[in-house]
């Protein structure tokens, strides 16, 4: 298992690590778990915890070369020694984690891995670039400019109240809600601080939803439907100071408080955009559902938060997957491939 990371996100993937440990069925895993700090170092560590640095810790190495198919533990007095791997579970969320980065790693390594490929894992990460595949396969967008260098496109009309983004980020860092074109320019810097592609996109009114989904193909499990309740501002709540002891402005429904036709249809909408974007193994996909009935999408984590307050793990299990139930069948499709 890997986990942690350089990405903003990094302690987010070690709370996921702690729930995803617990979660693995030790009669059938021998788990080494590797750490990569915020420095981009690998070690091997006994456990994650949100302490996991200060215990005995080995310097390890990914080795693209298919003929060592496994670790390389550095030897205190020189050398190495290799350390099989069956397969790789990914727990990294953000930059370097989801985008592609440590997925085409592993290709190289030959070792098979749990969740999305390369390429489903960068069309996730890049918003704008999702949103062009999930339009092609007839699913609604919110209205949205790419700026280029920190400024809008020339004779984009802009109507407030706008969100601005990172085109690739997650968990809300460097999102801002513009009320007015005074905000804009502060907004555009503060979400260049993420990424250089910045992502403008106009509010959408409705019902913010998800859906947890698990498998690949034709043969998906779809968690209970949640609906996310907000008192002011907007989802963030990876970056509340406490939130595994409840959100500053926000609380998450599971099942969401809506018709079992408008269930269904978000289902459905997520299912499309699940199989159009490439996705397997697990993804959660986030979608709004506006007042008419139409399903518009937000985004899609391609390894979604498994923290003890996560979204995936709770629609899941409402829909009655355990989370021991998800790592063996993401297991098993990676080890299939």
């Amino acid at each position: 298992m890997l986990f942690g990371g350089c990405s903003e996100e990094h302690d987010i993937s070690v709370k996921s690590a702690v729930e995803v440990a617990k979660s693995l069925d030790p009669t059938r895993y021998q788990p080494l778990y590797i750490g990569i700090t915020r420095a981009g170092e690998w070690r091997l560590c006994a456990r994650p915890a949100l302490d996991w640095e200060d215990g005995p810790l080995t310097p390890v190495t990914l080795s693209p070369d298919r003929g060592v198919h496994g670790l390389l533990a550095l030897e205190p007095g020189g050398g190495y020694r290799i350390l099989p791997v069956d397969v790789v579970l990914p727990v990294l969320h953000g930059k370097g984690g989801e985008d592609g980065a440590v997925q085409g790693l592993l290709e190289l390594a030959g070792l098979p891995y749990g969740g999305c490929g390369i390429a489903a894992s960068a069309l996730c990460m890049d918003k704008a670039l999702a949103y062009l595949v999930a339009e092609r396969a007839g699913v609604a967008t919110p209205r949205h400019w790419v700026c280029a260098g920190g400024k809008l496109p020339a004779g984009a009309a802009l109507q407030y109240p706008v969100f601005v983004k990172p085109a690739r980020s997650g968990s809300s860092f460097g999102v801002s809600r513009v009320e007015c074109p005074e905000a804009l320019a502060f907004a555009l810097e503060k979400a260049r601080r993420y990424d250089e592609k910045v992502l403008v996109e106009e509010a959408v009114t409705g019902c913010e939803t998800g859906c947890a989904i698990l498998g690949e193909g034709e043969k998906l499990t779809v968690g209970e439907v949640d609906q996310i309740l907000l008192s002011h501002g907007f989802f963030r709540v990876h970056q509340e100071k406490t939130p595994e002891q409840g959100s500053e402005n926000s609380q998450v429904i599971v099942p969401a408080a809506i018709s079992a036709e408008d269930r269904a249809r978000v289902r459905r909408t997520a299912k499309t955009v699940y199989r159009a974007l490439g996705c397997r193994g697990l993804a959660r996909v986030d979608l709004f559902l506006q007042p008419d009935g139409r399903v518009v999408l937000n985004e899609v984590n391609t390894f979604p938060g498994c923290t003890a307050y996560s979204r995936y793990p709770r629609m899941m299990a409402a829909a009655g997957v355990t989370m021991a139930q998800v790592l063996d069948k993401v297991i098993a499709l990676a080890l299939k491939k």
